[in-house]
C-alpha cells in the first residue's frame, strides 16, 4: 500500500485532511496564552500613568499655595503634556517597512498552512483512487515547511520587523517546493484516472462487439435451421423420442431430440444443437481430442467432468447428452445461443 499522508523527517506520520486548521488553532491558543503577561503588564502600566496624570491634577493645600508668599495656584492643576514631534521621512518608511514585513509574514504563514492541506489532500485521492501513478511516494514531506512556518509565526511578535523577511523568505521557497510536488503528483493522478477511464471504455466496445457478434451467428442459425440447410448436414428425418441404448449417431440425435423439452426447449432447437455436437465430434461418443483432452459427444473438457451424470459416462451416449445439455442450459441457455458462440469464436 503506498502511504497517503505527508511524512516528516524522521518518521512518516498520518495527516488528516484538516491538520492545517488544527495547527493553525493550536498555534493561537499558543499565542493567547503568551500575551496575557504581556497584556496584564500593559494594563498595569497603563493604570500606573493614569494615577500619576491624575495625581498631578489634584488641588494644592492652602499652606502649599501659601509657600514664598507665592500667588496663588489655580484650584486645579493640568498635568503638562507635550504635543509629539511629526515624524521624518526616514522614521515614516522605517514604520511603513515594518507592517510590510508583518503582512508578508502572515501571508507566508497562511500559503504554508495552505500547501500542507494540499499535500494531504492529494495523498489520500491517490490511496482512494487505488492506481499506480508511477511513482515510488506519493506523499510530500511537509515536516520542514510546517516547522519553519511556526517559528515565522512566533517571529511575528517576538523578532525585530527587520529579521522578518529572512525567515519570511524561508517560508516562501519551502512553499513554492511543497507546491511543485503536489502539482506533480496532482497530474500523475489524472493521467491515471484517464488512462483507467480508456481501458474500461475500450473493454466495454470490445464486450459489446462480441456480443454484437455472437447475437447475428445465433440469427443466422436459427435462419438455417428454419429454411432446412443445416449448415452442417443437419437431418431432419432425425425420429423424436427419448432413443435407448443406441450409442449410434443417429441413435444419439434421437436421444437428445427426445431429451430437450425437460429443459423447455422446442423443437426448433433441435437444428442448432445438431450442428453444435457435429462440428465437435460428429455425435461420436468416442471421439477424442489428443491434443486438448476434450472426450465424447460434447467435448467435455475433460472427460471425467461427465462422470457427474453417470458413472457410465465413457460408454454411453445418453449419459454424454445429459451432461452436455446442462452444461448448454447453464452457460448460453439455449442450444442455438451456443451454436451461436461457437460459430462466433470457434468454441463453446
Amino acid at each position: 500500500m503506498r502511504s497517503s499522508t505527508a511524512t516528516s523527517s524522521t518518521s512518516s506520520t498520518p495527516v488528516a485532511e484538516h491538520s492545517a486548521p488544527a495547527r493553525r488553532n493550536r498555534r493561537l491558543a499558543e499565542r493567547r496564552a503568551r500575551r496575557r503577561p504581556i497584556l496584564f503588564a500593559t494594563g498595569l502600566g497603563l493604570a500606573v500613568a493614569t494615577i500619576v496624570g491624575c495625581a498631578g491634577a489634584m488641588p494644592l493645600s492652602s499652606a502649599e499655595a501659601s509657600v514664598d508668599s507665592a500667588p496663588a495656584t489655580p484650584y486645579m492643576m493640568l498635568a503638562s503634556y507635550s504635543t509629539p514631534a511629526p515624524l521624518s521621512a526616514d522614521a515614516e518608511l522605517a514604520v511603513s517597512a515594518a507592517d510590510t514585513a508583518t503582512t508578508e509574514a502572515k501571508a507566508a504563514v497562511e500559503a504554508a498552512d495552505a500547501a500542507v492541506a494540499s499535500a494531504a489532500k492529494v495523498a489520500a485521492d491517490i490511496e482512494a483512487s487505488g492506481l499506480d501513478i508511477g511513482v515510488a511516494t506519493t506523499t510530500v514531506d511537509t515536516a520542514e515547511l510546517e516547522e519553519t512556518a511556526d517559528r515565522l509565526e512566533l517571529s511575528i511578535e517576538s523578532l525585530p520587523e527587520s529579521l522578518l523577511p529572512s525567515v519570511t523568505g524561508d517560508v516562501t521557497a519551502l512553499v513554492a517546493s511543497v507546491q511543485e510536488q503536489v502539482s506533480g503528483l496532482r497530474g500523475r493522478l489524472d493521467a491515471a484516472v484517464q488512462a483507467k477511464k480508456e481501458a474500461e471504455e475500450k473493454a466495454r466496445r470490445e464486450a459489446e462487439e462480441k456480443a454484437r457478434q455472437a447475437a447475428e451467428a445465433a440469427e443466422r442459425a436459427r435462419q438455417q435451421q428454419s429454411s432446412g440447410s443445416g449448415g452442417g448436414g443437419w437431418v431432419p428425418s432425425v425420429p423424436v423420442g427419448g432413443g435407448s441404448g443406441d450409442n449410434s449417431p443417429a441413435g444419439a440425435q434421437a436421444t437428445a431430440r427426445g431429451m430437450l423439452g425437460s429443459y423447455g426447449w422446442g423443437d426448433d432447437q433441435f437444428g442448432c444443437l445438431y450442428n453444435l455436437w457435429q462440428r465437435e465430434s460428429g455425435w461420436n461418443y468416442q471421439a477424442y481430442n489428443a491434443s486438448s483432452g476434450a472426450f465424447g459427444i460434447p467435448q467435455a473438457l475433460p472427460g471425467s467432468k461427465m462422470a457427474s451424470a453417470g458413472a457410465d459416462w465413457q460408454t454411453s451416449a445418453r449419459t454424454q447428452i445429459a451432461w452436455g445439455l446442462g452444461y448448454i442450459s447453464g452457460r448460453y441457455g439455449t442450444p442455438c445461443n451456443a451454436w451461436g458462440h461457437s460459430q462466433s469464436v470457434g468454441w463453446y
